[in-house]
């Protein structure tokens, strides 16, 4: 005589679904940092590493950069100033980083936890951009400048060439609603005929 356990299949669920939960965390939703690139920089007392995700760097290209101390980021802050091409006057943008810098705290890279960093930021103009480095710490305080970091072009066709064809789909669909709405005239039919 057999005797059914109904426990089992709630087992092997309850198992099925701890086990995808587990496999599921937040931290493998995101692929890991690559750096294909480093440069070092002394800051006074303080030596870093300065990594790229993409060398060489292209204008409008998002990649990931992080700055790892010596002894790791415990019990350190500091700044980062990003200097680089002035925006076009004629244009009107000012997406580009003025020549003064833009300055802003250094800040724990989300999928680079053990070092400070700029996830998936993009540089919008080519030419030579510095990063300036303040940082302080046990050992006080100390500045250095990563000079010379050359950003080429945008890669790929102009951007207004890359609007246009990516927008033609849309302008395609927005036609060809109007069309089939001119040939039935929903609003022209009667409802009971």
């Amino acid at each position: 005589m057999r005797i059914a356990v109904p426990g089992r299949r709630a087992a092997a669920a309850l198992v099925a679904i701890v086990a995808g939960l587990a496999v599921a965390t937040p931290a493998l939703a995101y692929p890991p940092v690559d750096i294909v690139h480093t440069e070092p920089v002394t800051a006074g007392p303080y030596h870093l590493t300065v990594g790229f995700s993409t060398w060489p760097i292209r204008a409008m290209r998002s990649l990931d950069f992080t700055f790892v101390p010596d002894g790791g980021i415990a019990g350190k802050s500091g700044y980062l100033t990003i200097a680089g091409p002035a925006p076009d006057s004629d244009s009107g943008s000012d997406s580009g980083v003025s020549e003064q810098g833009h300055r802003s705290h250094l800040v724990r890279h989300p999928r680079k936890l053990d070092a400070w960093g700029l996830d998936v930021r993009a540089l919008n103009r080519a030419g030579t951009y510095s990063f300036g480095f303040a940082i302080d710490g046990p050992q006080g305080h100390g500045e250095g400048t990563l000079d010379g970091i050359e950003v080429l072009s945008q890669p790929g066709p102009p951007l207004a060439v890359s609007w246009t064809v990516g927008s033609l789909p849309g302008v395609a669909l927005i036609v060809l609603i109007a069309v089939a709405w001119r040939r039935t005239r929903p609003g022209r039919r009667p409802l009971f005929a």
